[in-house]
């Protein structure tokens, strides 16, 4: 029992004497002191610019108002760190003995300035001329180390509603707001744990650390590191190593649920078709020079899936390198409707098809957020537009002109082999050079131009370029030039033998062979030289097809051999109009006008005839000589014969 008393009355002097001396300290002189150790080992001032009060409960230790943390020498005059309130809570045993061991630093509404230097080192890298850098470890030799200054150690850290400015070197500063930050690290060789909540869009953003040998980490060195982020809609997590300096090297996986959702908490705008369950992974490795490479890349959204290896150069501009594979893709929803220009594909007189091109502006300012070379295999691709089968495309994209090339691509039941360039440098243009061979015409026609009225397999090739701010205004600045060849096929909404027979439209044609050539120019394509081989008749056709304002006016011109004869019947048919209504029907002035010139001839030549006879003309008169002017060569004639006579001579 007398033991037992001992050991409580020493308990109890010697927590009255601790209470006693922390007591006799004036609030600033701790402050004082916690403000010359982080100077002595750190090369940074901490100044108090308002009242520095002493605290006994709940924390033992000061608070201050308006603090200030100084900067780099190289990172500009305005501090690295600001604070309406700070509080140091330091540990009352090892002050005794002689250690300053800080339990806590918290602030509210503090102010981060942060920046890298041209070689990417931190302005929060700290050195000074006194102990370990970064104030990680505490030294022996009590208060004669350090030039006489107590040894610090800083377990806890928490920044409440604090607001961060990131001006990396070279790059536009980031600026966030209301970031709260907790920093646990109970041991100086040990691991240290952080949770810290963003808001870069206002949804809160959670952070959820650990750092292994965070001393090591503080001073420079790679140390081993896991986090959690979780976001509104999903969650990531790295494992792997990485350096104060932002180098790091490991495994990173992130999940959504809902894309879009988490897209606009992290402040990234994306199309609402992307409001679908995504999954990326990827064995990451980013350098402080700002290079990112993904190996084991794998990238799902919806039903899609991609996988391959990706290289990123975070410059002025990022530069983008990657090699990717997929199976049967689907982004027929990220084009939205086909608007004014779709709906003729699937309709046999393409009357779905809308009456104008799409006038809003087109925002091409994408193709100048990063170059980039990205080799792209599939085993099929749907788009909002063009659906592709087992394909292979390289895009180039720099300085705002991408070019994608088709090496080759399975397209409208063929396949496409050439390049398309939008070039956006100086205005919006696009241009194409094509070949393609096995298309069906009107999935082609269809599917681009909402017309599906020619239908068979074809072959050919096509240069087109255009420019303008709207798909209108590109399509009425077409030029180029092409030329085609189809096997059987038919043309849907008028059959030439019913129109023939009795004008009418309806029905179909159907062609054995169709051959032609074509030039754009001003947004209308010009055809001289159409023919089609139908059974029993031929068809020759000109005329032209307004690309630009979606209208056609062009000549067919039948040709029809009667069995058993010699005879030929041409009734040209004429098609005028727009696509979607067009007036398909026969033209009996162009198909009466041979006849007219034929009977027309012939009472030419009977008229020859008949003078050459009266006028007992030595010689037969020629189709081309004019009747006209051998009447009055012969009237000339005949007055000199008499004159002659008249006068005696023979």
């Amino acid at each position: 029992m007398k033991l037992i008393f001992r050991v409580v009355t020493a308990l109890v002097l010697t927590v009255v004497l601790l209470a006693g001396l922390v007591l006799l300290l004036p609030g600033e002189k701790i402050a004082r002191l916690a403000a010359d150790q982080l100077e002595t080992q750190t090369g940074r001032k901490l100044a108090f610019g308002g009242k520095v009060r002493f605290t006994f409960w709940p924390t033992l230790g000061v608070k201050a108002d308006a603090v200030t943390l100084s900067n780099a020498d190289w990172a500009g005059p305005e501090p690295m760190l600001q604070a309406e309130r700070l509080t140091i809570g330091v540990s009352a045993a090892d002050l005794m003995q002689g250690d300053v061991r800080v339990t806590e630093v918290s602030a509210i509404l503090p102010h981060l300035n942060l920046a890298t230097n041209a070689e990417g080192v931190g302005n929060w890298v700290m050195g000074g001329t006194g102990g370990a850098q970064g104030g990680s470890a505490a030294t022996d030799g009590g208060a004669g180390s350090a030039g006489g200054a107590l040894p610090l150690r800083i377990e806890a850290v928490e920044l409440t509603g604090a607001s961060l400015r990131y001006a990396a070197h070279g790059e536009a500063p980031v600026e966030m707001k209301n970031i709260d930050l907790s920093l646990l690290w109970p041991d100086p060789a040990g691991t240290a744990s952080a949770k810290a909540t963003l808001r870069p869009a206002g949804e809160p953003v959670e952070v959820d650390a650990e750092i292994g040998t965070f001393a090591a980490f503080l001073a420079g060195e790679v140390s081993s590191i896991g986090a959690t982020v979780s976001v509104p809609g999903g969650k990531g997590r790295f494992d792997g190593h990485a350096g104060i300096n932002g180098e790091a090297s490991g495994r990173l996986t992130f999940g959504a649920e809902d894309a879009l959702k988490t897209g606009v908490a992290l402040g990234v705008f994306l199309p609402d078709a992307l409001a679908q369950k995504g999954v990326f992974a990827a064995d990451v490795t980013y350098t402080a020079d700002g290079r990112l490479s993904m190996r084991d890349l794998a990238v799902e959204l919806g039903a899609n899936r991609l996988t391959g290896a990706a290289d990123v150069a975070f410059k002025d501009r990022p530069d983008i390198t990657a090699q990717l594979q997929g199976g049967a893709l689907d982004f027929s929803s990220l084009g939205g409707t086909q608007g004014s220009s779709g709906g003729g594909s699937g309709t046999a007189g393409g009357a779905s098809a809308a009456s104008s091109w799409p006038q809003d502006p087109i925002d091409a300012s994408a193709l100048g957020l990063a170059d980039a070379v990205v080799d792209l295999s599939f085993d099929s691709l749907r788009t909002g537009g063009v659906t592709l089968g087992a394909s292979k495309l390289n895009l180039t994209v720099e300085s705002s002109r991408a070019v994608l090339k088709f090496l080759p691509a399975a397209m409208f039941g063929g396949q496409v082999q050439g390049q398309v360039v939008a070039n956006n440098r100086s205005g919006l243009s696009v241009g194409g050079n094509l070949t393609f061979n096995g298309i069906r015409l009107e999935r082609a026609l269809g599917e681009t131009a909402g017309y599906g009225r020619l239908n068979g397999e074809a072959l050919g090739a096509l240069e087109f370029l255009g420019s303008g701010n709207s798909v209108a205004a590109i399509m009425r600045s077409l030029s180029g030039k092409g030329w085609l060849e189809a096997g059987k096929g038919f043309f849907t909404g008028f059959d030439l033998e019913q129109l023939m027979r009795s004008g009418g439209n309806g029905g179909s044609t159907v062609f054995d062979q169709l051959t032609a050539s074509y030039t754009i120019e001003g947004g209308n394509l010009s055809n001289q030289d159409l023919l089609v081989l139908l059974k029993g008749f031929r068809a020759e056709g000109k005329g032209r097809i307004g690309l630009g304002a979606r209208d056609i006016d062009y000549l067919f011109s039948p040709q029809l051999v009667r069995a058993g004869s010699d005879q030929v019947l041409t009734i040209p048919v004429r098609i005028r109009g727009s696509w979607d209504n067009p007036d398909i029907r026969p033209d009996f002035s162009q198909a009466l006008q041979p006849k007219i010139d034929e009977i027309e001839q012939e009472a030419k030549d009977r008229v020859r005839q008949k003078l050459a006879e009266e006028l007992d003309l030595e010689t037969e008169i020629a189709p081309e000589q004019d009747i006209n002017d051998l009447l009055k060569q012969r009237i000339e004639q005949e007055a000199r014969d008499q004159l002659l006579k008249l006068l005696g001579g023979d």
